[in-house]
Order: structure tokens, then C-alpha cells, then sequence
């Protein structure tokens, strides 16, 4: 198939394009540098750098023969995106080109400015783009479990029937963001449904959890094509950011309470699940939505976790509870319905000691590169 992924150069755009050519697709990526730039800007830059997506690619090719074609470009600017779509005709668009993080979203008024309208204006862009010059393509869509918030029920797979008065009706699940850039993926769930309805577009949004790992079969190649990996409070995730404290001798930063409850997902399954829904498309007119999860823990299980296999290899980990910097219930209820994917054929790599150990080695011989500074929390909610 003909896959273009905006956002090619980001954690999960650049393995993504390595495992769709790999496959033998024809990938093409578009990015215009947007995360590299606003990391550079607020001193949050990765544990170690990555070549520009010129010569990642050209790397991939000289080691597995496949190509993958790179626009330099920017999404939030509708001429350029729709010249790309035009050129590359393709027949599933891969939408990761979005501001990604809640912290930096609630920085100040001008990244929150840059996140509203980047992120929002990308999801528009990319949708008239499809509308005039690929009207059969499948969007896939990144969103995020944070959409949801932590409602005091079950959370379905993005759409809830209401009984009211007697009479019933379908809904997206009601969605209670706890930032402006969670609250944007919102915003662009609600458009895709309203261009759905109208013109009859195929949509996928994958409602993804935290995502943590280094490896994939195309990275492990070489250092070279490895991910971003950051790991500071605006960045990095918290798996990510706890396997670096851990390495650097910095108590893991617990958040308030630490019961804060989230469902998570390795590098490689954010990549399966992708896959399965490229190979099993909507129907037109459809907007499907799938919770993309394989298990569920709470920040004090997470450290924990991390507290045992690092202790084994020497590191003399701690924890630490900190004041939380973000405004969001500690302790709360949490049931995740997520059987689309898993009836797709998701088959989970778990977060087992070895995976964590796997990475924390990664990170130790990379220990040298790491600044500290960056680790604890440097905005606040309130």
C-alpha cells in the first residue's frame, strides 16, 4: 500500500515508517522538525541525538534495501500538506504530526497558543487534503487515552449508549481532558466524527496509553535509527523518565498519591496495532475507535516495578513522593473496555523484568548524557 505518516521524525512516526517499509509498503514521512525545535527550546533535548530524517532514511536503505521518502515539510500549512497528499496518492495517512505533550501544553499562553493551533489546524489541514485529492484514503489517527480523563465508570471503546427518557442513542464517550494538549485531541476526535458524517471519510482513532521501550526490530539495526528517547518532565514519559532516574541515582519522582491509573503499551505494540488497523479498514462513512492498551498500573506499581529490577542490577534505586505539579485526582476508579485491537490479533509484549532491564542497559551506556537538571518538574497546572 501507499502509507504517508505525518509526523515522520517523532518517537512513534520514524519506527513506524521503518516497520511499513519493512513490510514492503511505499512510505512516505513529512515533518517539519516541530518536536526537535520546542525541545531545543525548552532544554528538554533526547538522552542522545538522532541524524535528521535525510539520513536516517538513506541509512535504512543502504542496511534493508527498503526506501522510504522524506518530505521536509510543514502540516499546519494546507498548501504544503495537500501537495504532498497529491503527490503521494496515498491510501492510508498515518496522523502523528501533533504537539505531544500536556506539560508543554500548560506552560505558558504561547505554547498553548502553538499546541491549539498546530495540533487542531493539522487534524483540519489533513482532513481537506483527503477530501481533494485522496478521497479513498484511511486516516489513522493517534489519540489518546487521556481524552477520557477518569470518569467514576467503565470507559468503552470510544462510544456509549444512552438510555434517557425511554429512548436510546449512541454517543462518543463522554471526554473530560486533564491539559490543553489532551483537550485538543479531543477537539480533533470531534471533528474527524463530523467530517465522517458529512462526506463520508474512513477514520481509525486509536485511543493510545503511555508508551514506553527503545527496541524494534528495524531500531535495534543500528543506534542510528533508534527513536527519540526523552526522558525529561515535559517530554518523557513516565516509564521512559523513571528508568532514567533510576540510572542517574535520582529517587523516582512520584507524582502526589502515585494512584494515579493509566493503561500502557510497549514501542512494538504501538507499532502492531497501527499495522492491524491498516490491514483491517472501516468502512466508508465509519469512525472507528479503538482503545490501544495491554495492561494497566498505577504510578506507585510502576515504580515499584522499576525499584526491583533496577536494585538487581546494582543501581540502589528510591522512590520519592513529590508534590503533584498537575491538577488530577491521586486515587480514582479505572476500567478500560479494549478488546477491538485484541480481536484484531494484538499479540502484547508485556512490561516484563526483562524488558525493563533491557532498556535500563540501554540508558547505562548512556549514562554519561545524562542532565539531571531536566528531570524534575519544571511547569505547574496551577
Amino acid at each position: 500500500m501507499r502509507i504517508l505518516i505525518l509526523g515522520g521524525d517523532g518517537y512513534l512516526g520514524w519506527p513506524t515508517a521503518m516497520h511499513f517499509a519493512a513490510l514492503g509498503h511505499e512510505v512516505s514521512v513529512i515533518d517539519n522538525y516541530l518536536r526537535r525545535n520546542i525541545a531545543r527550546e525548552t532544554s528538554s533535548e533526547p538522552l542522545f541525538e538522532a541524524p535528521n530524517l535525510i539520513k536516517r532514511a538513506a541509512l535504512f536503505k543502504e542496511l534493508t534495501g527498503h526506501s522510504i521518502e522524506v518530505f521536509i515539510s510543514d502540516c499546519a500549512d494546507y498548501d504544503r500538506l495537500a501537495e504532498v497528499v497529491q503527490k503521494t496518492s496515498p491510501e492510508i495517512v498515518v496522523h502523528y504530526a501533533e504537539q505531544p505533550s500536556a506539560p508543554y501544553s500548560m506552560q505558558n499562553r504561547h505554547t498553548a497558543d502553538l499546541t491549539i493551533f498546530n495540533n487542531i489546524g493539522t487534524t483540519f489541514n489533513l482532513i481537506w487534503a483527503i477530501l481533494e485529492h485522496a478521497p479513498d484514503a484511511h486516516i489513522i489517527k493517534l489519540g489518546t487515552m487521556g481524552e477520557y480523563g477518569t470518569p467514576n465508570i467503565d470507559i468503552e471503546e470510544g462510544w456509549l449508549e444512552v438510555n434517557h427518557k425511554g429512548r436510546q442513542q449512541k454517543f462518543l464517550y463522554p471526554r473530560q481532558a486533564g491539559s490543553l494538549y489532551h483537550t485538543t485531541k479531543v477537539l480533533d476526535t470531534d471533528l474527524l466524527w463530523f467530517y465522517v458524517r458529512t462526506y463520508g471519510l474512513q477514520v481509525t482513532d486509536l485511543m493510545q496509553g503511555p508508551v514506553y521501550g527503545l527496541s524494534t526490530v528495524e531500531s535495534d539495526l543500528s543506534q542510528d535509527l533508534m527513536p527519540n528517547f526523552h526522558y525529561d518532565d515535559i517530554f518523557g514519559t513516565v516509564v521512559n523518565r523513571f528508568l532514567v532516574q533510576a540510572v542517574a541515582g535520582v529517587p523516582l519522582t512520584v507524582y502526589g498519591g502515585g494512584g494515579q491509573t493509566r493503561g500502557y503499551l510497549n514501542l512494538k505494540d504501538t507499532l502492531q496495532c497501527v499495522e492491524l488497523a491498516a490491514s483491517n479498514p472501516p468502512a466508508k462513512g465509519e469512525l472507528r475507535i479503538l482503545n490501544q492498551l495491554t495492561e494497566i498500573f498505577s504510578v506507585n506499581e510502576l515504580a515499584e516495578k522499576i525499584h526491583r529490577v533496577g536494585n538487581s542490577k546494582g543501581l540502589e534505586v528510591t522512590i520519592k513522593s513529590i508534590d503533584n505539579p498537575r491538577k488530577e485526582l491521586e486515587e480514582h476508579y479505572y476500567n478500560v473496555e479494549h478488546s477491538g485491537l485484541t480481536e484484531l490479533g494484538l499479540q502484547p509484549n508485556f512490561m516484563t523484568d526483562e524488558v525493563l532491564g533491557e532498556m535500563l542497559d540501554t540508558i547505562i551506556k548512556h549514562k554519561a548524557a545524562i542532565d539531571v537538571e531536566k528531570i524534575l518538574p519544571r511547569v505547574r497546572w496551577k
